[in-house]
Parts: structure tokens; sequence; C-alpha cells
């Protein structure tokens, strides 16, 4: 039986994690079993970021929309959001966010509405 040479094999797959640990310091970047793990550990943390991430936009979001409600002196965001729901208005808080800030007039007469019995 012929002897089987896997070097190739290795030294590729090690370039290529080496690759993707560009950027870290020390060990991590160097050897392979450090690199490995820290790969593994990077992609679960950037994982769970991306989760937090949808949550903390959620959160600026019922910040801005609370704020412009309160200048506009029309109660807070929960009995805002209260009332929404009782006259089955649609409006998610991404935009309700992006109207505040950006389009006041239209958030205004959304309030009107949204109050109005």
């Amino acid at each position: 039986m012929p002897r089987v040479k896997r070097g190739v094999n290795t030294k590729r797959r090690h370039n290529k994690l080496r690759k993707s640990t560009k950027g870290y310091q020390g060990s991590a970047r160097r050897s392979v079993k450090k690199s490995s793990e820290a790969r593994l550990h990077a992609l679960k943390h950037g994982k769970v970021s991306r989760r937090l991430k949808k949550r903390d936009y959620r959160s600026l979001w019922i910040v801005r929309i609370n704020n412009a409600l309160r200048l506009l002196k029309a109660g807070t965001y929960s009995t805002f959001v209260h009332q929404m729901k009782l006259k089955d208005v649609q409006l998610d808080r991404k935009t309700l966010a992006y109207l505040a800030d950006q389009m006041p007039d239209v958030f205004k007469a959304v309030v009107k509405f949204v109050r109005s019995k």
C-alpha cells in the first residue's frame, strides 16, 4: 500500500484558519490551536451581538417615540401604544421613531388621530 502524505491539505486548512484570524493578537493569530479556539469564540460572540443589536435598536426607537410624545404633551409611550392597539393602527416602532425624528408634522397627525375619540 502506498504512503499517503497529507501535509498539503493540513497546510491549506491552517492557512485558511490564519486568514480568518487576521488582526487577532498574540498566539490567537499564530498558533493553530489557539487561533481555532479564538475564531470559535469570535463567531459565538458575533451571533450574540447580532441578537443584542435588535434589542438595542428597539429600545432606542421607544425612547425617541416617548420623547416626541412628551414634547407634544400627548402622554407617555405606554398609553400611546395602548391607544394605537385600540384604534388598530398598524405602525411599527421603527416607523414611528422615524416619523418623530424626521417628519414631526406627520407624527403629530398620527398622534392626533390615535388620541381622537
